[in-house]
Formats: C-alpha cells, structure tokens, sequence
C-alpha cells in the first residue's frame, strides 16, 4: 500500500467515524427528580439523630418472660402457662397493651386464612385449628392482681389496663394460661415431621408476644397473616420444656440443669464439644432406640433453659434426634456452641452430618466481619420446616443436602444479624431482614472452606428479567402486600444485589464495610427504621446516596446507559478522542468506560454519578493516540442494565468484541 492510498483510507475511516452515532432514543430521566432534594431532608429527633443514630432520648420498651410449658404426645398440644413483666419506658402513659397471638393464624375465621389465595395455598392454610385457648389472664399492676378485661381481634389481644401503666418506667406483669394444637405445617414456620424413629417437633410462635410500642407508631399491630413476620422486643427468657424422658429438647439458650436431663456420658461429650474445632457426637445413632425397644410407660423431663437480651425463643424436642456439636471461636474469646440436631435419614457427610460444621463457619464469619454473634449456642434443627429463625436456633428441611444444607443454614443462622441482633419491622420491612441477611450470605459462602459452594450468581446483571419489569412492585412494600411470586425477588435478592452494588462498585469494600459495621452496631438490640439506615449510611461513607436509596428501593426504576456518540479531536486520533454517554432510564449509577485502541492499549475511565445531576448526557475526553476499536459501558457487567444492546460503540473494524466480564469479586 502506498502513502497516498493510506492517506485516502485514513480519511474515509474519520468521515466514517465522526458520524457513526447510535439511533437517537427517547429518555425519561429527569435529574431533578432522581437528585430530589426534598428526600430524606426532614430533621432528625430527640428520638432518631438526622445522622442515623439513636438519638439522645430514644427509648424502647422490654419484655421478659417466664414460661412453663408441657408438650402432651396423645394429642400434639402445648399446655403452658407464662408471666409477662413489662416495663414502659415510652414518654406516655399507656391505657392499654397489645399482645400478640400468633397461632391464631391457623383459625378458619383468620384474616391470614381468608387473604390467602387459591393458588399457592400453604399447606397450613388447609387445616385448622382453635389457635391459642386461653385458659386465664391476669394483671398484677402496683401490687394488685384481677383478672384481665380484654378483646382478641385475629390474631391480637388488647387489654384494658385498671389504670394506665405510669410512662418512662411504669412496670407491670401478665400471668397468661394457655394452650394450643401443633399443626403439621404451621405457616412453614413450625410443626411436626413422622420420622421412623419418633415424631420431630419444631416449636415456635408458641406463646403469647408483646407487640413493640415503639416513637415511630406507637403499638404496631398489623396481623399475622403468615408472609410478614415478626417485630418484638428485647427481654431475658427463663423456660422450662416438660417432654416424654426419652426425648432430645434443643433450644434457644443456655441449658440450666444438664444433670438432671442429660446421662454423664452425654455431659462429658458436650464438654468436649465445647473445646473442639471438629464436631463432636453427643448422641449418636447407636442411642435412637426403635420403636419396638422402648418402654411402653415412659415417665417426663423437664428441661430448663435461659435467654438474656434477645427479642424470641423457640425449641425442638424429638427421641428421634441424633445430637451433635463443635466449638465456635468468637473474636472476643467467649464461649460458643454450634449444634445440630437430626434424624437418623438426615445422616452422612453429604447431608446434616456436616451440618454443626456450616453453622460454625457462618458464625466466625459473620462474627469477624460484622459484628460477634451474641449468644451462647446456635442450634441447626432437621425437619419439615424448610427454613425458619428464631434466636439461637433455626429450621432447615431434613432433606438438604450437600450445597442446599449449606445455603439455606448460612441464610437461617445469618438471621442471627438481622433481625435479631438488629432488631428492625419484618412485617413492615421485610427487606431489612431478608434482604440485608441474602447480602452477608453471598460473602460468607464465598468464604466457606476456599470457596467450596461458592457461585456467580449474585450479579446484578443476570437478575434483570426479574427485578426490572414494569410492573413489579418497589422494595419499599408491606411484607403483606407483596405479591406472593415477588416475595423472593423484593425481599431477599434485589435488596441485596442492591448492597453488593454498592460495596463493589459505588463506595468499594472498604468504606461499604465501615458504614454498614456502624449501622449494626448502632442499632443492635434496638429497633431501626428504614430512614436509620438510609442516614448512617450516608454519614459514615461520607457520601450522598440519596439517589440510589431513592431509585432502587423506594421506586422501581430502571437503569439504561448508553454510548451516544465518538468523535476525534479535529479528527486527528492523536489528540484524543471525545465520548458522549446518555442516562436513558430515571435511575443513574457511576460510569465506567472501557476503550480499546487499534495499537492494542486498552484503559478505563471511571466516572462519578454527579455528572448526571444536570442532565442526561455526558461528553469526556478520552487520551487516545490511535483509532478506537471499540468503547463499551460496564465491561464487567456489574450493573442491572436493561438494554444490554447499546452499552459498546464499534467503530466497524475491530475484530472481536470485548469479553463478557464475571464481576468483581
């Protein structure tokens, strides 16, 4: 080729260049209503600080209880009887209490069974029971004891006080007699499973709850209609669990009187358990008598737990279990127990005999990295249940196995974080909760032993069928009120793709992780509101996200970005080159550009989400000094963005298009 036919050629290449632009397309965005300045401006309160802290006079109200309860085989019941003592610590006088009575969910006249749809019925909603009998309700209020006057509504107890409980620290007890019917399938979220060796009972919402009367609404008492889950106060738990003398009771808490339940082998191998990195069998399968080995008249134990600082409790108790337990090792040197209880199918390495090792490793994980779990024991219990949590203990189905007894043990024992360290509105809020435990799971499963169940799957990218339609409902929505085939995609990955967004590509891992530690830390064992979050985020990144909280949790926005045009400086590639991008869609996200040159230098440029505050398009000057191949947006596909197809400009003469990315890690 001769200079005057490369002159030529270089020339048409420029006239091409210059006017190689994408189709003009239309856009919806409007930065003054994504930088809206009026959102999340309001001004903090005694209560709630505008930076996201407590403020100065915040305040909650505690619950303790005592509770004495006797599971009855012959008819699958509860018997139990339990004192309530609650202290007012709210600026009112309180007239009334509401408790919650959560088994009323099972009633045929329920609001959770007539809201239930035909479709995706739970198995629950097909039987019935007479949900919580109570027996007899007593005050004891300024030394004075009467029966109570009160209206049960659903699944909710009012009581008329005598006289109103005095404000910042008038104290009173409820003595409460009741009983209830174990369902088969309570709700997912407790009941039986016929194993071959004995009956599994899973025991939770098992007794009457305060309901938390909080600065932002007073008494919360939205229903319990079964998909919104709980908001409860902090309180101690003492309680004890009368059951057959061949049973298993694992529990939330610290059991009281090994002596008097456990054989002196068994104490002796708990002991050893609680020193040893490997798990250790208490009870092993040699001990799960058969049916037809059993005495016919067996007599009870009663065994005795306590729970200090914690918002529930619940248990499991079984003479099918096979019992077992490994130490876990806290930051702060306290003491610690993993264990799991389990039928004899559930046995082996590939399924729950690995299962006090998964609980372990979640623990020192999410300890180390986030804030240390705070409770002695941390229980795994096999059965129906395919994944329930309540402080210190958790459900998962019997019949994980492998990678499954993994995920859903990581997801239940997270929960530990949130909501029961961080004690936020579930039903409410059940993003705060859900999505924020999905969040802390993708990085302790990328931490499990090198990665053994590690996956890819936590890209913003790949999800975008699903969170980004039209028609889907905002994060910011009642637990309740979420369309059932939603639940899923609102609560638990969009919020936390959300947060991995924002730890990976907006603040990076660093200064995510300072601010996120400062909000749990602020707000363990108190109770956060969404703004809480939003503000302490803002404050200790240092950044304004208002932006982002507004767009992809309060709205269902969507994101589209786009190469608009590439020009040369006076046409001449050695000056550089001019790119201009468009924000199509109404929500924004930071820009990273990847350009590849004809000599084969290939750079990045990362741009800050204020270039969109003034309108939705971009012009920068890239330093190229040769022809442009190719200019892309998001090279590692982090970002949910809708139209995938206008992301790269090609100048018409590179030879392969950039790669597809895998993320960030």
């Amino acid at each position: 080729m001769n200079n005057r036919t490369a002159v030529l050629l270089t020339f048409c290449a420029f006239v091409v260049f210059s006017m190689t632009t994408f189709a003009q397309e239309s856009s919806t965005y409007n930065p003054h209503e994504t930088f809206d300045p009026g959102f999340l401006n309001q001004s903090g309160t005694i209560y709630r600080s505008g930076s996201g802290c407590p403020g100065p006079a915040y305040w909650q109200n505690r619950a303790d209880y005592k509770i004495t309860a006797e599971l009855n085989e012959a008819d699958s019941t509860i018997t139990a009887n339990e004192t309530i003592s609650y202290r007012n610590n709210s600026p009112d006088a309180l007239p009334y209490l509401w408790i919650q009575l959560d088994q009323n969910l099972s009633r045929e006249d329920s609001r959770g069974t007539a809201t239930e749809p035909v479709s995706g019925m739970r198995p629950s909603s097909r039987q019935f029971t007479q949900g919580f009998v109570l027996k007899s309700v007593k005050i004891e209020q300024d030394g004075r004891e009467s029966d109570a006057k009160y209206m049960v509504t659903d699944t909710r107890m009012q009581i008329m006080l005598p006289s109103a409980m005095r404000a910042k620290g008038g104290e009173i007890k409820l003595e409460i007699s009741y009983s209830f019917e174990i369902l088969l399938f309570g709700a997912g979220r407790m009941g039986r499973t016929d194993t071959k060796n004995g009956t599994i009972y899973e025991i939770a919402q098992w007794y009457p709850r305060m309901a938390v009367c909080d600065d932002v609404q007073g008494w919360n008492t939205l229903p319990f209609l079964g998909q919104g889950e709980f908001y409860l106060e902090y309180g101690d738990f003492d309680f004890s669990i009368k059951v057959p003398e061949d049973h298993i009771v694992v529990a939330s808490g610290e059991l009281q009187n090994a002596s008097e339940v456990l054989t002196s082998q068994e104490r002796k191998l708990l002991d050893e358990a609680a020193k040893s990195d490997k798990t250790v069998t208490i009870r092993g399968a040699d001990a799960v008598s058969p049916p037809d080995k059993r005495p016919q008249h067996l007599g009870t134990k009663t065994w005795h737990f306590k729970m200090t600082n914690a918002r529930d409790v619940a248990w499991a108790s079984s003479r099918s279990f096979i019992w077992d337990a490994a130490r876990v090792k806290l930051p702060s040197g306290k003491r610690c127990l993993a264990m799991s209880a389990y039928p004899v199918e559930s046995a082996g390495d590939s399924s729950w005999g690995r299962s006090t090792e998964y609980v372990k490793g979640t623990i020192e994980y999410n300890s180390k990295q986030w804030f240390e779990y705070p409770y002695p024991v941390a229980v795994n219990v096999a059965g129906f249940v395919g994944g329930m949590e309540y402080p210190g203990i958790v459900f998962c189905s019997w019949r994980s196995r492998g990678g499954g007894l993994w995920g859903v043990t990581t997801h239940e024992i997270g929960h530990n974080w949130f909501p029961m360290v961080v004690g936020s509105n579930e039903r409410e809020y059940p993003w705060m909760d859900e999505g924020f435990n999905t969040f802390i799971n993708i990085y302790s499963t990328r931490n499990f032993n090198n990665g053994e169940y590690k996956s890819e799957r936590d890209s913003a990218r790949r999800f975008v069928p699903m969170l980004m339609r039209s028609n889907i409902f905002p994060i910011f929505t009642y637990a309740d009120n979420m369309p059932r085939n939603d639940l899923s995609n609102l609560a638990y990955y969009k919020p936390s793709i959300g947060l991995v967004m924002l730890r990976e590509y907006v603040l990076g891992p660093d200064r995510f992780d300072y601010a996120f530690r400062e909000y749990i830390k602020r707000w363990a064992f108190k109770h956060p509101q969404p703004g809480d979050f939003f503000r302490t985020m803002n404050e200790a990144s240092g950044e304004d996200l208002n932006w982002f909280w507004k767009s992809w949790f309060m709205e269902n926005w969507k994101l589209d970005q786009t190469v608009k045009d590439v020009k040369y400086v006076d046409n001449d590639p050695s000056k550089g080159v001019l790119i201009t991008i468009a924000n199509n869609e109404k929500m924004v996200m930071p820009v990273t550009v990847e350009v590849k040159e004809s000599n084969g230098h290939k750079g990045r440029v990362n741009l800050p989400v204020e270039i969109w505050a003034r309108g939705g398009e971009w012009t920068f000057k890239y330093p190229s000094t040769s022809m442009v191949e190719y200019v892309t947006l998001d090279p590692d596909h982090i970002l949910p963005d809708v139209n995938s197809d206008n992301d790269t400009w090609t100048s018409g003469v590179v030879t392969r298009r950039p790669a597809r990315g895998r993320g960030r890690q």
